[in-house]
């Protein structure tokens, strides 16, 4: 069982995940309306929660409760890696009389439940301390530097980074030696970086082991991945000076621990609206580009591996194993899936989950659940639990007057669940398909007897395996090979036609009017300048013909039409030329 922890206005309780959807006896529901921080540990096994007038922490395999604390404000939990210290936050408030606050971030022993330290943390964005996976390191950002502390040993700072003004840091995940990303953003025209360190050397910028600097960044994303080999940087400002977009403009930038980096080019414009590493540590999806959105695998050269083509969708997600990757439209989009195997990049099932908000992968690598939380949308709350080959398993939709703020997965340690093989095949379920039914556009009353016409705003680009193929090649050509294709193919095309004509003999020979009429439907040579030279060529021989005509008509042709037709046979020289490509 896959247990769901769920949150909202009827309470928090836990779901028994598939195949059994029963509410948990593990975990006794708390009805209070007034739940605002819950997590789990990193393995799953404890659970902790504030409803408003304390902070709770249970073993959920063994369904006792380990700790009560006193703290009744508390907007913010979270376990550390190891399940030794539990960290809490509360909204900073200074004193009446303006004297500064008390300490609002706390730091809970969990063996003994005292505190081990209390911080003041004034900002909700990043206010919780950072552990290496093994909790040998800890890290928080106090005043622009990276504090280090070691051994869970809160009132000595082990070590200290100091840059310009850090905003921004991130540990690695995995073993030791830990390694850390910092982000500093540029000022009076000097540029933004992003430096990757190995603890504890921080001896300035000799010491980094990798090094990006890049302008245009209001703010950036850091993403490692899961062997700690690079970290993939999201660099966003806040405004497009070009007014090209909304959204900002995002750049995507690669960053080795071992010294390289690069910018990742993407082939289309727009927001970069998601990236995500696989957890094979060896590629990353980017979806990217004005909508239809292009979604491209990149390999650690930042090469593309797989161009999805274009669709609707903004985001991208792994399963736990890596072997299936979900392209989704959410938020402003209306919630199209497609579930793609990617060992053999093979498309499993394109379901639709309308309306939601919050999409997860169950811990399994089978299952997935999709919610419609509050308060991005009041109603329509609830949440589905799917099988990866588009079948629903399970749908909750809480009663009208009733909301759902939060649905998520109790979380597992890798390992736990093997991988299994990738089934195309739906899987059986009791529930109808969720297939919603299209919806008819509006047609004015003028329109509504006449017969349907497609009025599509652009076509969707299809995945680069369903393209129809060339020449059996699947890599994309670059611009200078497809011209030199094109211009190869038309000079083939233009021989065998001149060898054909010389297979008819002299009986055979055309007036040029003929010929011309003959050409009208030549190949085109892949240039657009000579085919350009071509048509005009082309019109200048039509008009000695119609002048030709006239004069056997007995018309008096002017001087410069009489020279027109003297340079006939130069023209037709210089037209053949070109379409032999000499």
């Amino acid at each position: 069982l896959f247990p769901l922890a769920v949150r909202g206005s009827e309470g928090l309780y836990m779901v028994n995940g598939p195949p059994s959807f029963t509410e948990s006896t593990a975990f006794q529901r708390d009805s209070g309306k007034n739940c605002k921080a819950v997590g789990f540990s990193k393995d799953g096994s404890l659970f902790a929660w504030c409803n408003g007038e304390k902070v709770s922490v249970v073993n959920v395999t063994r369904a006792e409760l380990l700790h009560s604390f006193d703290l009744p404000k508390t907007v913010c939990l979270e376990f550390s890696p190891k399940n030794n210290v539990l960290a809490t936050w509360q909204a900073y408030a200074t004193a009446k009389d303006g004297t500064a606050g008390v300490p609002n971030l706390q730091l809970h022993d969990l063996r003994t439940g005292k505190c081990l330290k209390s911080f003041i943390q004034k900002k909700m964005q990043n206010w919780c301390p950072c552990w290496a996976d093994d909790e040998s390191i800890c890290a928080r950002n106090v005043n622009n530097e990276v504090h280090f502390f070691e051994n869970n040993n809160f009132n000595t700072i082990a070590n200290k980074l100091h840059l310009q003004k850090v905003s921004d840091f991130v540990l690695s995940p995995g073993a030791q030696p830990t390694k850390v990303a910092v982000y500093v953003p540029g000022s009076k025209g000097a540029p933004s970086f992003v430096r990757l360190y190995q603890y504890p050397n921080f001896g300035g910028p000799q010491s980094a082991l990798a090094n990006k600097s890049f302008f245009k960044a209001d703010k950036v994303t850091m993403l490692w991945n899961k062997k700690a080999t690079a970290v993939l940087v999201v660099a966003s400002t806040e405004v497009d000076k070009s007014g090209a977009s909304y959204y900002g403009e995002q750049t995507l930038h690669y960053v080795g621990a071992g010294g390289e980096s690069a910018v990742v080019q993407l082939p289309k414009n727009g927001p970069i609206y998601d990236v995500a590493w696989s957890p094979n540590s060896v590629e990353f999806c980017a979806v990217y580009g004005f909508m239809p959105a292009k979604a491209t695998v990149f390999n650690l050269k930042c090469d593309p591996v797989f161009d999805f083509g274009t669709g609707p969708r903004n985001a991208a997600y792994y399963s736990p194993h890596g072997h299936i990757l979900v392209l989704a439209g959410f938020g402003n989009l209306r919630g199209q899936m497609e579930v793609w195997d990617v060992k053999n990049y093979k498309l499993i099932s394109k379901p639709v989950a309308s309306d939601s908000t919050y999409f997860a992968w169950c811990p399994d690598g089978e299952h997935i659940v999709t919610a419609t939380c509050a308060p991005r949308l009041r109603v329509g709350n609830g949440y589905k639990v799917w099988h990866y080959t588009g079948s629903v398993l399970h749908s909750y939709e809480v009663p009208s007057d009733e909301e759902m703020w939060q649905v998520f997965w109790q979380p597992f340690l890798d390992g736990v669940f093997p991988e299994r093989a990738v089934r195309y095949q739906a899987v059986p379920s009791e529930l109808p398909s969720a297939e919603p039914r299209p919806a008819q556009a509006y047609r004015p009353p003028a329109l509504r007897n006449r017969p349907v016409t497609s009025s599509k705003l652009h076509e969707d680009e299809p995945p680069q395996n369903m393209k129809p193929q060339l020449g059996g090649n699947d890599k994309p050509l670059s611009k200078t090979a497809l011209k030199n294709q094109r211009k190869h193919e038309a000079k083939k095309a233009a021989k065998q036609e001149a060898k054909a004509d010389a297979h008819q003999g002299p009986a055979q020979v055309k007036t040029p009017q003929n010929a011309l009429q003959n050409t009208v439907p030549a190949v085109t040579t892949g240039d657009p300048e000579v085919d350009k030279k071509i048509k005009n060529l082309k019109k200048k021989l039509k008009a000695i013909e119609q002048l030709k005509e006239q004069a056997a008509a007995g018309k008096q042709l002017e001087k410069n039409q009489v020279e027109k037709i003297q340079k006939e046979a130069a023209l037709l020289k210089e037209l053949e030329d070109l379409e032999l490509g000499v």
